[in-house]
């Protein structure tokens, strides 16, 4: 309930999910599969498992809004239950009950279930390959399980390169075993050893022979530069020399301080517990503890991060937690920590609730001008039910039963905000209240180009479109807009986003049709182009691309 409320209810958003959904989308309607298109480019940001899982589940559902989030809602299942397993085989059931209710209301991880990027899916072939490495060195010997450890790892790689951090879980437990720690157990010196490394790279050579077959043996040069790119800058490169998402060392320590709530409230009893643990020599903790650290510093290491880069380590922390989760929550400190965070929850949502409905009009205009809506009232009592829920599981469980007062109304947020928010959200946020007024104005017969365009306006878009490049720079997209539109004046639309509108467009005779995500998009007819030429120089009061 908590991870499928809302399932079919809304369309991609942006940031990631428009590009996913349109590669897929394209996947399907031009039998192309082995190399991702972005309208008329080829993509090759990310690896493509995900893409072929949403085109797949889209031919078999015949629906775009369903099978665009399957993917993550199925890895998310497969995460809580390889922890849940994990935690019962490892100790006991209840230890693996309360190691996949942390992860489940950990607030990253509810959120990006939630979401069809390429994290939700990362993580669970992330933590499907910790299940099998962890099921062999500390219950084996364990073929199967060795061999799908590192199967899955492969399928982690040629789905977002990092999968291959699964493996750092061989480094502890084999100075583990070297130290001669009770019931680690690596094998290596039996031939079956060798299974997983061919598992592993068996996965990854599903993806990458035929693709590098195919990209050496095709006459245009476009393919090789995918490959390139694919193959170095956007890994080794983007990891050595980030170029986006700058930020200092200690970043990651300050998602898991905020993103990692509730569970990492835990920790000031647990870090003594562990400790104790460790110096028993209980190789439980200290495999999964110890990946957790090799798995931060990793990240810790380049320049860029973002919050997600953290999520796969979570299953691994929430199993070295659950089994200390018992006798901490017994304790009353913690169960008034449970209740306060129940609490501020149904503060802070009441309030916001109730300051659109009665507090300063500066605050609600403000709301609706970023989400590009009308009407602030749905998301207001949108605000209050969800207070009224929280507040009303405060006074139901109270102190005693803090933790279920906390849990019922993280519930009743991620329900209510899939049954409803989605709704109320999903004209603006996925373009598709812009895409069907452009479609209303321009007519049936008439066809749309994009210029300085958004995977989401391409993906909604109910008119014959045309793109001119994504990549391009938006000021080379305009030239080739315009000449396309002079060929064929009388049927022909320009949709453009507001920096590049050009001066020779009269702007009383454009129309600002929309605001989606923030931005501001102008239908241009023909007759608006009062000063262009039919194949514009490019101009210097151009945008340059950069967004």
């Amino acid at each position: 309930m908590v991870l499928g409320a809302g399932l079919g209810l809304r369309d991609p958003w942006p940031a990631d999910e428009p590009r996913f959904a349109l590669v897929a989308r394209q996947m399907v309607e031009s039998g192309n599969w082995l190399f991702p298109h972005r309208g008329v480019e080829l993509y090759s940001d990310k690896p493509p498992l995900l893409m072929w899982l949403q085109a797949g589940l889209l031919t078999l559902t015949g629906s775009l809004r369903v099978s665009f989030l399957l993917p993550s809602l199925l890895a998310a299942l497969l995460t809580l239950w390889c922890v849940y397993d994990l935690g019962k085989r490892l100790w006991t059931r209840k230890v693996g009950l309360y190691a996949a209710w942390a992860v489940l209301f950990t607030f990253q991880f509810t959120f990006q279930a939630k979401k069809a990027q390429i994290d939700p899916l990362v993580t669970g072939l992330i933590t499907l390959a910790n299940y099998g490495l962890l099921r062999h060195l500390l219950r084996g010997p364990d073929w199967r399980m060795w061999t799908l450890g590192w199967f899955a790892a492969g399928l982690g790689v040629i789905t977002k390169g990092v999968g291959v951090i699964a493996l750092l879980m061989v480094v502890p437990a084999g100075i583990a075993a070297l130290c001669r720690w009770p019931a680690v157990r690596v094998h290596a010196r039996d031939r079956r050893f060798w299974l997983g490394p061919a598992a592993f790279f068996l996965a990854i050579f599903l993806w990458l022979v035929p693709m590098v077959t195919v990209a050496l043996t095709h006459a245009e040069p476009e393919y090789r530069a995918y490959l390139r790119d694919i193959l170095l800058r956007q890994t080794a490169k983007r990891y050595s020399a980030s170029w986006d998402h700058q930020q200092p060392a200690w970043y990651h320590f300050k998602v898991m301080a905020t993103m990692w709530l509730p569970p990492m409230l835990a920790l000031p009893w647990a870090i003594p517990a562990w400790r104790r643990r460790l110096r028993r020599r209980d190789a439980r903790y200290l495999l999964p503890l110890a990946w957790w650290a090799l798995v931060l510093l990793f990240f810790s290491i380049p320049h860029g991060k973002r919050d997600v880069y953290i999520m796969p380590a979570l299953p691994m922390a929430c199993l070295a937690l659950a089994p200390l989760l018992p006798g901490i929550l017994r304790k009353r400190s913690s169960q008034w920590l449970a209740l306060g965070l129940a609490c501020l929850l149904a503060l802070v949502t009441l309030g916001a609730g109730g300051s659109m409905l009665l507090g300063d009009p500066r605050f609600e205009a403000r709301f609706l001008a970023d989400r590009g809506l009308y009407d602030a009232a749905p998301f207001a009592w949108l605000m209050v039910a969800v207070g009224s829920f929280a507040a009303g599981s405060v006074l139901w469980f109270r102190r005693r039963r803090a933790v279920q007062a906390l849990l019922w109304s993280l519930g009743g947020v991620w329900v209510l905000y899939g049954l409803v928010g989605y709704g109320l959200l999903n004209d603006s946020s996925s373009a598709r209240g812009v895409m069907r007024a452009v479609a209303a104005r321009i007519g049936p017969d008439a066809e749309l180009g994009l210029v300085a365009w958004k995977e989401q306006n391409l993906l909604m878009s109910a008119s014959r479109t045309t793109t001119f490049g994504f990549k391009m720079p938006f000021r080379e997209q305009l030239a080739h807009g315009l000449a396309w539109q002079a060929a064929a004046p009388g049927s022909r639309w320009l949709l453009v986003q507001e920096p590049s509108m050009p001066a020779c467009v009269d702007r009383g005779i454009a129309q600002m049709i929309g605001i989606s995500n923030r931005r501001s998009w102008w239908l241009v007819p023909m007759a608006a182009r009062v000063h262009c030429p039919a194949a514009p120089p490019v101009g210097e009061d151009l945008d340059d691309g950069e967004d």
